[in-house]
């Protein structure tokens, strides 16, 4: 009689039980939600209107994918700054803040437009010239620094205070929030490795929930707020989203639809994540269905660039799929589609309802910087199995240039200068991961030529 325990996680078609499923639905939407509000804030959106388009624009994405591709979409980093420009632009400086929101809507949603050319481009040049555009070398970098472009955002979120505090309670509030964070982190980080069987899929809301509950506790001692439950001030209960239509403006299309190719390996990069997570755990469970997830990034651009349309359209940022939620599924092993569908509706409600937004917004900051560190750590460290899982050379002087090149372009402008990870040159502010992710690529296929008689001299010699 075998002892061997059945393998737990859920594939992409798979459907946990209601209950679980809700669960497992609430931990997707807590690890996006901070990021998502935190791009509507910074480029002066609104918040409500920026959850609902998130959510609707997932169920978009997942039903044009074909119910095939377990990802949400969220507002993306890569676009603040040309949003912000548009927004804060002198030429604008009259317009009420609904009509610079209608001006940069447009722009959005001729970004998508990129994006779906490019999965069209893709899926019609096939997976081995793809792999020579977009090889290991390449997404598996640009997921390294995404993941660690964010560790300035999870430490300082890790250290965040309540506002308002009196200066005689200032250093106490920085110390208390670092108590908070680091019970949040380290108790994720124990549920995720010692939890067994379904408790064990889901550490994040765990840790989420000891970190309020510590949260709670200290502020109660303390007499420091950091629990706060009318950040949203309204007369109702109900409050519907303020829904926009862009407007059409020929400098939100120059200043945003270039965007787009930036965040073109980024997809890349998730999902081949995607790929390797799902397989190990297909193979785990053994599974005889093939994925292939890795086959889909044409469709996955498709699906992300009508993300864009769709979220544009109502008055939402533009966006990506988001590598948190990625980590998330890597930690829960929970892939499944129906989780995702569950959580893009749950969004929508909470977007059109004042207590439950409140709700999401009274997580302090201090327990979403615990959360944080590690998914950011993650996303990060997925990018070193991309390599891992394809095998990476790392003693070819080629794959090495490429590496080091996108590691220090894309960690470097990030941090440096100013710190907004733009990168000042000639006259013009560049974004640091696009300019990164543009020049692995040029530099991978300038470094390729002559490739193939170098490959066929080392299988040669292998045989």
């Amino acid at each position: 009689m075998s002892s061997r325990k059945q393998p737990v996680g859920y594939l992409p078609d798979e459907r946990p039980p209601i209950v679980e499923l809700i669960f497992f639905a609430l931990q997707q939407i807590v690890v996006m939600f901070p990021a998502t509000v935190l791009v509507a804030l910074i480029t002066g959106f609104h918040v409500s209107t920026t959850i609902f388009a998130s959510g609707l624009s997932t169920l978009c994405f997942i039903l044009i994918t074909g119910r095939k591709i377990p990802l949400y979409y969220g507002s993306s980093f890569s676009y603040i700054a040309a949003i912000a420009s548009i927004m804060g632009a002198e030429q604008f400086s009259g317009l009420t803040l609904n009509e610079k929101i209608s001006i940069a809507q447009f722009g959005i949603v001729m970004s998508g437009f990129i994006s779906i050319i490019a999965g069209l481009l893709i899926k019609r040049a096939g997976k081995k010239t793809i792999d020579k555009i977009l090889p290991p070398t390449v997404t598996g970098s640009i997921a390294i620094i995404i993941g660690l472009s964010l560790a300035k955002n999870a430490i300082e979120n890790a250290a965040a205070i309540p506002a308002n505090i009196a200066d005689g309670q200032m250093q106490l509030a920085h110390n208390m929030a670092w108590i908070i964070s680091m019970i949040t982190l380290f108790s994720t980080i124990i549920y995720s490795v010692y939890l067994k069987g379904r408790l064990s899929q889901l550490p994040i809301l765990f840790g989420l929930f000891t970190g309020y509950l510590a949260a709670a506790i200290i502020g109660h001692i303390t007499g420091i707020p950091f629990l706060v439950f009318d950040t949203i001030k309204a007369n109702g209960l109900l409050s519907i989203p303020e829904f926009t239509i862009p407007k059409p403006s020929w400098a939100s299309v120059a200043a945003i639809m270039p965007i787009a190719i930036a965040t073109i390996p980024e997809s890349t990069a998730h999902i081949y994540q995607l790929d390797i997570y799902i397989n190990a755990l297909a193979k785990e469970k053994g599974s005889k269905k093939e994925y292939k997830i890795a086959d889909k990034l044409g469709l996955n651009l498709i699906g992300d660039g009508i993300g864009d349309i769709i979220s544009g359209f109502i008055g939402g940022p533009a966006g990506t799929n988001y590598g948190e939620n990625i980590s998330t599924m890597a930690i829960s092993k929970v892939f499944s589609v129906p989780v995702l569908i569950s959580a893009a509706i749950i969004t929508m409600i909470i977007a059109c309802f004042t207590p439950l937004i409140n709700a999401i917004y009274s997580i302090p900051t201090a327990v979403i910087g615990g959360l944080s560190v590690y998914l950011y750590g993650v996303i990060a460290a997925q990018g070193i199995a991309i390599m891992m899982d394809r095998k990476v050379n790392m003693f070819k002087s080629k794959n090495l240039a490429v590496i080091a090149i996108i590691l220090v372009i894309g960690l470097g402008g990030t941090y440096g200068f100013t710190g907004n990870g733009m990168i000042p040159m000639f006259g013009i502010e560049i974004p640091a991961l696009a300019t990164a992710a543009i020049v692995g690529i040029l530099l991978n296929l300038l470094l390729s030529i002559g490739d193939k008689a170098e490959e066929e001299e080392d299988t040669r010699e292998t045989n």
